[in-house]
């Protein structure tokens, strides 16, 4: 580590919507790439199982990045770079993007002094590098203050916290080029009918039942279940090519999420790997890819989906430990316009951080 680090780096532990990480502001971190992720792989405790020497919580959700700086961009307040940090290997990725950590972005921005706060409530708008689109959150700000305090619920979050609700604009082909980057509604890999979709999220979407599950096993059970990795993973890496994403072998995109009927009154059920472990949830990004694919006619999920009526559709996306709520806006054609969320965040610490 060099000399400039060595007396650590300001850094904020936030939790953002399921996920856990650090947010730092881009000019106090290393302006190399390489160093930037030498540094980012020490703060975690990366590469270990068990990230025993860092920050880390031994799990995807939990070694994650935010880098933030004031955009320079016209109506935009925010530039946001999420950064994934492997756990057990010696990657730092930019490869997708994270809705999750992308709720603690608001509050921070505010906190660092990045956007003047309102008494009430403050528009954040963000820049999301990783995909060149926008998010506009909504962060409260009573007495010109962030409030973490609030009754709303996010499954798989203990307690309630202040909203933040999110939308997301022109997201379609953030990272593959196109919604559908195959061209295809339906193509079939290895036997198996798949939707390749990129609304935010490049995901490959298939029946549960297809590859040989129900759709209802916990998170641990589909972990141990080799076979299925195996037959996934195959699965992957032929459908990362045609997504326009090359080879994807180490890479974190696409997701893998298969999908059954809802049981508890959603849209739709899934269980989602990211892409080796089986997430506990669902991210956001790929929960809004899986309710844009339910109103594609023919697809996987569209068969499988209990879509609710007119232009305006609150989507239920059921996953391990709860749902997570997509609104979607349909236009004219019947397409998805915009697609909107209401999560959460809380700032954890906030100090220096080594490496």
């Amino acid at each position: 580590m060099s000399d400039a680090l060595s007396g650590g780096v300001r850094c904020m532990w936030m939790r953002g919507g399921t996920s856990k990480g650090g947010y730092f502001l881009a000019g106090d971190l290393p302006a190399d790439k390489a160093a930037r992720d030498r540094f980012l792989l020490g703060v975690m405790g990366s590469p270990d199982k068990r990230q025993i020497d860092g920050m880390g919580g031994a799990d995807p959700l939990t070694s994650k990045v935010a880098v933030v700086k004031r955009s320079e961009r016209l109506g935009v307040d925010v530039d946001y770079l999420f950064l994934q940090v492997f756990v057990d290997q010696a990657i730092v990725t930019d490869a997708q993007n994270c809705g999750n950590i992308l709720a603690g972005v608001g509050p921070f921005a505010i906190e660092r002094g990045l956007v003047k706060a309102a008494d009430g409530e403050t528009t954040v708008t963000i820049f999301m590098e990783n995909t060149d689109q926008i998010a506009v959150a909504r962060v409260q700000t009573p007495g010109g203050k962030v409030s973490y305090a609030g009754d709303a619920h996010l499954d798989g979050v203990p307690g309630t916290a202040s909203p933040i609700p999110v939308v997301f604009k022109d997201t379609a082909g953030s990272s593959c080029g196109a919604l559908l980057p195959t061209g295809n509604v339906v193509d079939v890999i290895d036997g198996v009918e798949v939707t390749c979709i990129d609304n935010g999220m490049p995901v490959v979407i298939v029946r549960a039942a297809d590859v040989g599950i129900t759709g209802e096993e916990t998170r641990d059970a589909l972990d141990a279940n080799v076979a299925l990795k195996a037959r996934l993973e195959a699965i992957r890496l032929k459908a990362g090519p045609m997504m326009n994403l090359g080879d994807v072998r180490e890479k974190t995109v696409p997701k893998m999420t298969m999908v059954s009927a809802p049981k508890r009154g959603g849209v739709i059920s899934t269980r989602t790997f990211i892409p080796h472990r089986c997430h506990a949830s669902i991210g956001v990004l790929g929960a809004v890819s899986v309710a844009t694919a339910c109103a594609l006619p023919g697809s996987p999920a569209a068969q499988l989906a209990k879509l609710p009526e007119g232009r305006s559709k609150v989507m239920p996306i059921e996953h391990p430990i709860g749902e997570s709520t997509i609104v979607v806006e349909l236009d004219a054609a019947g397409a998805v316009a915009t697609a909107a969320v209401l999560l959460t965040a809380r700032k954890l610490f906030d100090g220096v951080v080594f490496a």
